[in-house]
């Protein structure tokens, strides 16, 4: 509100786009002025549409208008919505730079600029698309940067872009009471068929299934396309119409399960997501809050499972650190889960002797308990929800509660 330069340090969904609209708006009402005087600038489509729309419901009863530009939509159109003078424009950097190359766009009264998720723009690619951008504003100008994390591009990007800026820490938010969330230790090379279990189980009804590589997205979707489910792989290297057809799919119903990577599921947000199964850990614990927190939403409960394996350990004391408290194992029956972790969980209640010649079969499929202990179907189901997983009662265990092994 006092105009001095601000850089955030806060995760998404901690409610700052409300926080840096509410004074853009607020000055814009005072001193109206013909064409754009704010540009707020975000990695993804989905974002720049997130924070339009609330900027629009926030805006409701006033005359500002705003212009959201991003790749993939006709840059024609784009150009003709500009030269209707809106007074804030959201998009993504690449877009922006385009009609400021071809003259569509003028920033020569921009007043404000909001970089929202800056990491995630160098992690895409965009900062010298960030910092052309910039070099277009004026020099007196109110500069916001929002961060979840600080590598060492961004800290000198905030450098040069910030004058004596306000540092805004916001506390590493835990994820919601509403989201039951578990490690699921695991052998990597029962990764497949734990998660094709989960999958069929009677209360997975939609899911989001992150990987840790683009190739491996596209490769899962169209596996578990084939197994029968209806699943679509979302990642980087999609254009944006393919990008759209996915989203929309997996919106509308026409696909149960999505398949992504980080990068791809930023500004994911679509309710009533029952599952989110992290096929592959995240690789910081800021990463693993955002990816739990796509289910659970709009006052829904939800589950996200991660599957883990020894050398995952590391990952596993850094996230519980960040998160301060111990993170639920949870053991699905058919998995070798025996010392996955330096220390093991508490022992299963009546635990049953392990057959040495249970597992000689990698590729066996995890037999996980019927409701109601009724006997397991020769062959398995075909079906979609023909095997509902269930963990063994009493096999979890809280990290607290582990001793040194």
């Amino acid at each position: 509100m006092e105009g001095r330069d601000v850089l955030g340090l806060a995760q998404t969904g901690t409610g700052k786009t409300a926080a840096f609209a509410l004074p853009i708006l607020d000055q814009r009402i005072r001193n109206q002025s013909k064409g754009p005087t704010a540009l707020i600038l975000a990695p993804t489509r989905e974002l720049a549409n997130q924070i339009d729309a609330e900027i629009r419901t926030l805006a409701k009863f006033t005359s500002m208008r705003t212009v959201t530009v991003f790749g993939g939509k006709s840059i024609k159109m784009q150009a003709q919505a500009l030269r209707r003078h809106p007074e804030i424009i959201v998009g993504c950097p690449g877009r922006v730079l385009d009609l400021l190359k071809q003259g569509e766009l003028d920033l020569g009264r921009i007043k404000t600029v909001v970089l929202d998720e800056a990491d995630h723009m160098f992690d895409m690619g965009f900062l010298p698309d960030v910092k052309r951008i910039l070099s277009a504003c004026p020099d007196e100008r109110q500069n916001l940067l929002f961060s979840a994390t600080m590598p060492k591009e961004i800290r000198h990007l905030a450098d040069r872009m910030l004058l004596n800026p306000q540092v805004v820490e916001l506390a590493h938010s835990a994820p919601a009471d509403r989201i039951e969330h578990v490690l699921a230790p695991v052998p990597q090379d029962q990764k497949r068929d734990l998660l094709e279990s989960i999958l069929k189980s009677d209360d997975c009804q939609t899911a989001i299934v992150f990987t840790r590589t683009k190739h491996r997205a596209r490769q899962m979707a169209v596996k578990l396309d084939k197994q029968g489910h209806r699943a679509v792989a979302l990642q980087g290297n999609m254009s944006q119409v393919q990008r759209d057809r996915a989203m929309d799919g997996f919106r509308k119903g026409k696909f149960d399960i999505l398949v992504a990577t980080d990068i791809a599921a930023r500004g994911l947000d679509v309710a009533g997501v029952s599952y989110v199964i992290n096929f592959d850990p995240p690789s910081t614990p800021e990463t693993y809050t955002h990816r739990i927190g796509r289910t659970g939403r709009a006052e829904l409960s939800g589950k996200a499972v991660t599957f883990v394996t020894r050398e995952d350990r590391d990952w596993i004391r850094d996230t519980e650190r960040y998160l301060k408290s111990p993170i639920e194992r949870q053991q699905f029956d058919g998995v070798d889960a025996e010392n996955l972790e330096a220390a093991p969980s508490k022992p299963a209640a009546a635990a049953r002797p392990k057959n040495p010649n249970a597992r000689k079969s990698y590729g066996k499929k995890p037999a996980l308990q019927k409701s109601r202990q009724r006997k397991p179907q020769p062959g398995g189901s075909g079906g979609r929800r023909g095997g509902p997983g269930r963990a063994r009662d009493g096999a979890s265990a809280k990290a607290g509660n582990r001793s040194r092994g």
